[in-house]
């Protein structure tokens, strides 16, 4: 699935002004020399990665009826539809940290040390907000976790907003030691990733409606199961649902140097789709979405190599 990539790598160039990740590439030059099949096989490293902590999440917090493979799988399929989302950016880093907010997130309800873990999930939500400003969207995210996940508390909320603000704090601090503190105003801006012309509307009309068949069908399968879900799950669903509305108005309003913005939907999108692998009424079901993912993945292959 990621052989594609590989086969023909790019190296990641920041965009201006995003201070963060052009140091990133500054360091990893040192490491890599700059080579484009080094920073790509980085990114499918971290991609699997990625996909092991995607199955990892379900199996910690009871999300399916039965543990396997399967969310780790749709992933990396989803993350194969277009080859800019096998490459090294910043919406790759991004899933990386909003996936480890998230994990932290469905403990809040079940924890003994809850302002530990509020203090930690705001800490670690915020930090793709230094790589790509619109990432402030998770923010709403965070907050929603806490009236999802937690009885209303005025301390905890204002431990969470410390855990969140404190990331900009030490940035703004390093900016001000090294006499750069005006340059804090450029991690402040957004742009959209919506292209005024399609360069390939075969493949983009395709992708979307495969998606959104696959949407529905894990919808479809979660809400027969919900029966038999605790409160707790069903909250965790719930929040999953969120993640991916959430994910969907970040990733319009993010521009990636490799066209890969889009890629911020997967983790969420992910984890629906897989569900719809494990529904038990019936195995016709499961194998027609499984059979679908797969024509869905060759048809955008096919399509982007037109």
């Amino acid at each position: 699935m990621k052989l594609q990539a590989l086969l023909h790598p790019v190296a990641p160039v920041a965009l201006p002004d995003h201070l963060i990740f052009a140091g990133l590439l500054r360091l990893l030059n040192f490491v890599f020399f700059g080579n484009a099949f080094a920073y790509t096989l980085l990114a499918v490293f971290l991609l699997i990665s990625q996909a092991l902590f995607i199955n990892h999440i379900t199996v910690r917090h009871k999300m399916f009826a039965k543990n396997s493979y399967l969310p780790a799988f749709t992933y990396l399929l989803l993350t194969s539809l277009n080859p800019s989302f096998n490459y090294f950016s910043e919406p790759l880093l991004i899933n990386l940290l909003t996936l480890i907010a998230v994990n932290i997130m469905l403990t809040l309800s079940q924890t003994s040390q809850p302002r530990k873990q509020i203090f930690n999930a705001g800490f670690v939500i915020c930090l793709p907000v230094l790589f790509q400003f619109p990432a402030i969207g998770f923010l709403l995210l965070f907050l929603l976790a806490m009236v999802f996940l937690r009885s209303f508390n005025p301390g905890e909320w204002v431990v969470g907003l410390m855990g969140y603000l404190t990331p900009i704090y030490f940035f703004a601090g390093l900016l001000f030691l090294a006499d750069h503190l005006p340059a804090l105003k450029k991690v402040f801006q957004f742009g959209f990733s919506v292209p005024g012309k399609l360069a390939n509307p075969l493949y983009m009309v395709g992708a979307i409606v495969g998606l959104a068949i696959l949407l529905i069908i894990g919808s479809i399968s979660i809400q027969q199961q919900i029966a038999k879900m605790t409160i707790y799950i069903r909250r965790a669903w719930g929040l999953v649902f969120t993640y991916l509305t959430i994910s969907f108005g970040v990733a319009f309003i993010t521009v990636s140097s490799v066209n890969a913005e889009w890629l911020i939907l997967m983790p969420s999108l992910s984890l629906i789709i897989s569900q719809s692998f494990c529904f038990e009424k019936s195995k016709r079901f499961s194998s027609f979405t499984f059979y679908f993912s797969l024509l869905l993945l060759i048809f955008c292959q096919l399509a982007l190599n037109r």
